[in-house]
């Protein structure tokens, strides 16, 4: 089997067998609801999660495609051609290469941000100054510094931004929160978070290029550093270097420790050390870590996160999860569901729990998107941009562990690093190209 035969088998996988797109009905594209109760969408990004993301948003009654924005034309012509097959009208959708020509549309009620991470934080807040409400991927932002601004933006603006960590919306993570809130797995003293992910794996080394035609690499690369075009450091592979993004630690790290942290209210690490590395790939193209284990300080408890690429065997054999560790039991979460392994000393023979995942979590969190748009209800979301800027710096946090080679502590009354040196380097990435951050 061919890399590209294993990267779209689990890429499927990843959207169709985690309950993303699996059995999804032609959308209706704002039928069904009254003309004034339409809520007109614009995508940016649509060559990924981008596209899923618009794809479940049209399942939601009153939404309404209307525009699609990217860099890549390609993308552009293919989603359109999907967009036909599913019974719409794609002479309808305005298209356009900058996202900029959408923020002045008076046609557009909501923006959905699907691009790399180091666009996330400039998109969001100039949709939100334009007055858009906003669907952005997660993480939130690509640094600490970046995360602030989009809260200070959102709270400025007043408009409702949900951040596409779309587990909050399943139910079953839901109930499996409650539990561990209930005190019937005793003290948590240890949580363990964790991502395998036996498919992912970099691309080969490859020389520089020409961009593809149809591509505008410049504008690709925004506030990012100049670099020429590389095959290996684009679309999905952008993951793998810093200047775009933080690896798994913020690919899968966001979902997966927003759960450690919301079962153990927890806000910042007292201190982070990390310790990893490209123990798997050495020879492939990347610069964020392939294997990375990161300790987090917390009053009371421990969290450890664990990942590696190349492994599908993680602890408790799932490839992903968060582990709660009591004096009384276990809870063991993921996407396909929750158990209880109970303490072997444990006298409580009622902690035994299990229960399986159910719905569609990116379907549900566009539902509650869109609910809270139409009561003008910040506190609905699942996922604020302040709960999401939270779990962001955490991640970052274990990134800039990793990166210094440094015990880090945490002042929480500063908000910075105690090490002054490596605050100043990491918490704010400097933008080039003459892009500024608002």
């Amino acid at each position: 089997m061919t890399n590209r035969r294993i990267f779209l088998n689990r890429s499927a996988w990843l959207l169709a067998g985690s309950g993303l797109l699996a059995g999804l009905p032609a959308f209706a594209n704002g039928k069904s609801v009254a003309a004034s109760d339409r809520i007109r969408l614009a995508s940016i990004g649509v060559k990924g999660m981008g596209w899923s993301n618009t794809m479940a948003a049209l399942q939601v009654p009153g939404v309404e495609l209307v525009a699609i924005c990217d860099i890549d034309q390609s993308a552009i012509a293919e989603r359109l051609a999907e967009f036909t097959k599913n019974g719409g009208n794609a002479s309808a959708i305005k298209t356009t290469g900058d996202y900029r020509t959408l923020l002045d549309d008076k046609d557009i009620d909501i923006i959905m941000v699907g691009t790399p991470d180091h666009w996330h934080a400039l998109q969001m807040i100039h949709s939100v100054q334009a007055g858009k409400h906003v669907y952005v991927e997660k993480p939130a932002g690509n640094s600490m510094g970046e995360c602030k601004a989009m809260v200070a933006a959102q709270q400025k603006t007043g408009k409702l931004v949900q951040v596409g960590q779309w587990q909050r919306s399943q139910q079953h993570f839901r109930d499996a929160i409650e539990y561990v809130h209930s005190g019937q797995l005793g003290m948590i003293r240890t949580v363990k978070v964790w991502c395998y992910q036996g498919w992912m794996r970099p691309a080969p080394v490859v020389p520089d290029s020409a961009p593809p035609a149809g591509v505008d690499f410049k504008t690709w690369l925004g506030p990012a550093p100049t670099r020429p075009f590389n095959a290996s450091r684009f679309h999905f592979n952008f993951r793998w270097f810093w200047d775009y993004a933080g690896g798994l630690m913020t690919d899968w790290g966001v979902h997966l420790l927003d759960y450690g942290l919301l079962g153990m209210k927890a806000t910042e690490p007292k201190s982070i050390a990390a310790l990893g590395g490209p123990f798997a790939y050495p020879t492939l193209s990347q610069e964020t870590p392939d294997t990375l284990t990161t300790l987090y300080e917390f009053d009371g408890f421990n969290l450890v996160w664990d990942s590696a690429m190349g492994i599908d065997n993680g602890s408790y054999n799932r490839d992903h999860g968060i582990a709660f560790i009591g004096n009384n039991g276990t809870l063991i979460l993921n996407r396909g569901g929750w158990e209880v392994i109970q303490e072997n000393q444990s006298k409580d023979k009622a902690i035994k729990q299990f229960q399986k995942a159910s719905g569609n979590g990116l379907v549900q969190h566009w539902t509650n998107f869109v609910d809270a748009i139409r009561k003008n209800d910040v506190s609905l979301l699942h996922c604020p941009i302040q709960d999401a800027a939270h779990v962001a710096n955490v991640a970052q946090m274990g990134n800039i562990a990793y990166r210094s080679g440094e015990k880090l502590i945490w002042d929480k009354k500063a908000g910075a690093f105690t090490n002054k040196k490596i605050h100043n380097e990491y918490f704010m990435k400097k933008y080039h190209n003459g892009y500024k951050l608002p």
